[in-house]
């Protein structure tokens, strides 16, 4: 009777063992990705990063967060705050090195590999009057969100004609709500800077018939040569229903963390990731501009289990 109770008992013990580590194994890390504003870039192309990244990598969760996109993430990553995030080329190596717009100096971010180009797109309404980026002087203008990629750019590139943000009237709005403004008759432009084609950028010319305006081309080549993270990016004429091609100023993007995350699971997310980008690429036509030549050279370093990572594949 007595070995009965103690088989008994034995088995209850080994049952509960088995629930529990069932349960351990089955608990996943939760992680937080840092993208954009709804109707930009980065939030869709961060919703179909975490979907591969969830279906590959066991062990976690990775959820896309809403932010004030390219120039808050950094900040956002930097202290803390959230994992990974995605931004501009030049914002990580700004936010690295202290430059502005930032104040001090986020030496703790590192890369796990590049991801598409954005694209700077500065839109109008066909009927408007304006016909190049002096003509922005005095207008009203949605510039995107506070935190967001594209004040730094539209900095450069009102500089090379003498302007400066105090010139043009400018709207701090999502890229959603400044084309929705935009073809409401409330504001003179809507500029937005992402992969195309962008949401924001798609519906209006669904309704509307817009024009994109660019530098002029010795302006253009100026800037290009002084900010070698800018490049030429073509957009067809198809993408939103242009007379001809448009020479548009990119810029391309990272997917970037902290240094002190786990080398593995580092090494893990960024093989998860780049192992599958015909399937990252079938969930998001922006990620199919993703250059696959050039995944791992970023303007800040590797994180060590990224590195390991391109390492193993070269």
């Amino acid at each position: 009777m007595r070995n009965r109770k103690w088989l008994v008992m034995t088995l209850i013990l080994a049952g509960i063992v088995l629930v529990m580590t069932t349960a351990v194994a089955q608990q996943k890390k939760p992680l937080t990705l840092a993208t954009a504003s709804i109707g930009g870039a980065f939030y869709p192309v961060g919703q179909a990063m975490t979907t591969v990244i969830n279906k590959y990598v066991a062990t976690v969760s990775m959820t896309p967060e809403v932010t004030n996109g390219a120039v808050e993430n950094p900040r956002l990553v930097g202290d803390g705050n959230t994992d990974f995030g995605i931004t501009n080329a030049n914002t990580a190596y700004f936010a690295i090195n202290g430059q502005k717009p930032y104040n001090k100096k986020f030496e703790n971010l590192v890369a796990l590999g590049n991801l598409h180009p954005s694209v700077f797109q500065i839109v109008v309404l066909s009927r408007s009057k304006i016909n190049s980026i002096a003509d922005l002087k005095g207008k009203k203008v949605a510039v995107g969100p506070a935190g967001g990629g594209t004040i730094p750019l539209l900095q450069s590139v009102l500089a090379e004609y003498g302007m400066k943000m105090d010139d043009i009237r400018a709207n701090y709005l999502p890229y959603s709500d400044g084309f929705t403004q935009l073809g409401d008759g409330n504001l003179d432009a809507a500029i937005a800077l992402g992969g195309y084609p962008m949401a924001a950028v798609t519906e209006i010319s669904t309704t509307q018939k817009i024009r994109l305006i660019v530098p002029d081309e010795a302006r253009f080549a100026n800037l290009l040569k002084k900010y070698p993270y800018y490049s030429k990016i073509i957009v067809p004429k198809d993408v939103y229903k242009q007379e001809e091609d448009i020479p548009c100023v990119g810029i391309n993007n990272i997917f970037f963390t902290k240094k002190s995350m786990d080398e593995k699971l580092i090494y893990d997310i960024t093989k998860a990731l780049y192992d599958h980008l015909d399937e990252l690429g079938a969930a998001n036509a922006t990620a199919r501009q993703i250059d696959r030549k050039a995944l791992s050279q970023t303007p800040i370093p590797l994180h060590p289990g990224a590195k390991r990572y391109f390492d193993e594949k070269k």
